[in-house]
């Protein structure tokens, strides 16, 4: 069993993860977050969560996919960017392994059973796909 001190070390890695699951997060970067090397890191964090750091961070986006995907009126191209993913058949191939769907049958079998779908604008504002635009004023009067 690992020392404490080290599962604090771990725990450190695996919190960015878990708040940075978004980002393009390379192993060299979360391992960082430890203070190990990438290989050590590897072996680890095997070895206290079960999963390599890149299965952990692969199932953490694939659970937010299956949120988006019942809750938002996004496109599946639009959720795999957003979640992380580069290769919409990557993204479709792990989420299909997890969740034993593809991400479209996924939606199909999941939307229409609850509340209507958030507008995409307003889960990609809240995802972070893009930043609001800021106010131009019309006159100089408005902007004093």
């Amino acid at each position: 069993m690992p020392h404490l001190a080290h599962l604090k070390q771990l725990r450190l890695a695996k919190d960015a993860m878990d708040r940075d699951w978004a980002d393009p997060l390379d192993l060299d970067t979360v391992a960082a977050h430890a203070g190990y090397s990438r290989y050590h890191f590897v072996r680890a964090f095997k070895a206290v969560y079960g999963l390599t750091p890149g299965q952990y961070l692969s199932r953490r986006r694939i659970e937010r996919a299956e949120e988006m995907l019942r809750s938002a009126n996004l496109s599946v191209t639009e959720i795999c960017s957003l979640v992380g993913f580069s290769s919409l058949g990557t993204f479709s191939a792990r989420f299909k392994k997890h969740t034993g769907l593809f991400p479209s049958d996924y939606r199909a079998r999941h939307v229409g059973r609850g509340a209507a779908l958030i507008p995409g604008c307003y889960a990609m504002l809240w995802a972070g796909g893009f930043s609001p635009a800021r106010p131009e004023h019309r006159n100089s009067e408005e902007a004093s």
